[in-house]
């Protein structure tokens, strides 16, 4: 199998990049625009294995996604504008990336006979959930920019299923965390604040829930979907823990030894969804769940953030801190 990893350079991507080079032994393309968030370093240990070859393209140019998408079999889309918070303030790169930048992806993918293409979606769709648990079936209420793109992307990428018959399955997780992830990100962003002795910025009163998700499980959640999910469909892939907002700052406190001092309350977002929950009950049939707990993977989260010093603060100093 040679897959075509669109946005490896990212977070998800490229800790999909590894997991299926060292676990799966599969050919992976790895195509990247290299935005801000993209980081060329996140790969490097394969810039000399034969199961690995980077392209620097755009998703938004045929040219880009041709040269790519030539010898590969499969597709799995992680190139997305992600942010929350930058959607809200400029709205526009968010619907040319993800809505066509993706339209370009399928039909690069058409056109070439994919066997199998992957749209990486987001919980976010589904919109506020006040009780229960959204399931594929639940109705989209995306209720800021990029959740409206991303809920434009899985659509469009559906209907290349019914009308065209292009094998497309569409994953949808909650909130990734792990190492890797743009220090933009509530996580790094308070680990990484806390490490340099800064305040961590929490909006509102912190009570906002999301259900957390070990990137790597994810990764194994999408690479279960390649090759067992049924072309046409939706799967949520969640990871079962529910915490508030609050919740999340306590725990990176206490593991780095600091006190509610450090918390610096600062305006709610406009239109803070109140709480994201997936139901992976379809995920669960095809024999996948999460297998790191939550508190062990935080662990491993910040230890990373702690080791790797070097990787963020890189980061910190080309961006001067404005991601």
């Amino acid at each position: 199998m040679k897959v075509l990893v669109t946005g490896g350079a990212g977070f998800i991507g490229s800790n999909f990049v590894k997991y299926a080079i060292k676990e799966k032994n599969w050919e992976i393309v790895n195509l990247d625009k290299l935005t801000y968030a993209g980081r060329k370093e996140n790969l490097k240990e394969f810039e000399d294995n034969d199961k690995y070859s980077f392209v620097q393209g755009d998703i938004c140019k045929r040219e880009d996604t041709k040269k790519a998408m030539k010898d590969c079999d499969t597709v799995i889309n992680f190139a997305a504008e992600s942010h929350v918070d930058k959607s809200i303030e400029d709205s526009s790169v968010f619907f040319k990336t993800n809505v066509l930048g993706v339209q370009n992806m399928l039909e690069t993918a058409r056109a070439k006979g994919i066997e199998k293409f992957i749209q990486i979606g987001t919980d976010e769709v589904y919109g506020s959930v006040e009780k229960g648990s959204s399931t594929e079936k639940d109705l989209l209420k995306p209720r800021n920019p990029y959740s409206v793109s991303k809920t434009s992307a899985d659509l469009l990428a559906l209907s290349y299923y019914i009308t065209f018959e292009l094998p497309v399955i569409v994953t949808r997780s909650s909130n990734n965390f792990g190492p890797y992830q743009f220090p933009e990100k509530l996580i790094p962003l308070f680990v990484t604040n806390l490490l340099q002795g800064k305040k961590v910025p929490l909006y509102g009163s912190g009570m906002n829930v999301r259900d957390w998700l070990f990137v790597k499980d994810n990764c194994k959640g999408i690479a279960k979907v390649l090759e067992k999910g049924k072309d046409g469909e939706i799967y949520n892939i969640g990871g079962g823990n529910e915490k508030t907002n609050i919740e999340i700052t306590e725990f990176i406190l206490k593991e780095l030894g600091f006190g509610k001092e450090m918390i610096e309350k600062v305006n709610d977002r406009q239109g803070h969804d109140k709480r994201y929950s997936l139901s992976s009950e379809k995920m669960k049939k095809l024999g996948w769940k999460p297998e790191k707990k939550f508190k062990e993977a935080m662990k491993e989260t910040i230890s990373w953030y702690k080791e790797n010093r070097t990787w963020w603060e890189s980061i910190l100093k080309e961006t001067k801190g404005k991601f």
